[in-house]
């Protein structure tokens, strides 16, 4: 049997979550917003899903040599994470309100203020999917595109639950 290698040479000035961290206040609190690459190339913001900050959610795709490759160096990625989602986050007081999914839409609008992004392309996981939807549907004219993973937004039809049945057997 002949000698196998398992080890994988990484470039460190290419690793997909260099950037720097932004706290960005908005109307419904502070956010966190990672940014990585150059902020004169096209945007590319990221939500993602429910109970999940941009590093969980999208390390599967970024650190993807191929997929990395692609996305750094054609965009400047803003990874937009949900109000105490964000990596080190303390608990959620129970005295804070809490945000509906219109307000964090409008959160979305206001780190593009923020950031004074004209035009994004939009990635979003389920609940980030369903968030980055309804800011592309009240801000039309900012969005130059979706990209949405399983944009579920409300419970299967029996059909489309016996579909997934047959189709993905437990």
């Amino acid at each position: 049997m002949g000698e196998s290698s398992d080890s994988v040479s990484i470039d460190i000035n290419m690793l997909p979550f260099e950037g720097k961290e932004y706290v960005v206040k908005t109307s419904g609190g502070s956010i966190t917003v990672y940014v990585c690459g150059d902020q004169e190339k096209p945007a590319l913001i990221t939500y993602p899903d429910v109970a999940l900050n941009y590093m969980s959610c999208f390390q599967g795709l970024f650190f993807c040599p191929e997929a990395a490759s692609l996305l750094l160096h054609n965009f400047c990625i803003y990874h937009i994470d949900a109000p105490g989602h964000e990596l080190g986050a303390d608990v959620i007081s129970s005295d804070v309100p809490l945000l509906s999914v219109d307000d964090l839409a409008d959160q979305v609008a206001e780190v593009l203020d923020f950031f004074r992004l004209k035009e994004v392309l939009c990635l979003g996981v389920t609940a980030g999917a369903y968030i980055l939807t309804l800011f592309a549907m009240k801000y039309k004219e900012r969005v130059l595109g979706l990209i949405l993973v399983s944009p579920i937004c409300k419970a299967p039809s029996w059909t489309e639950w016996l579909y997934n049945k047959v189709l993905f057997p437990s």
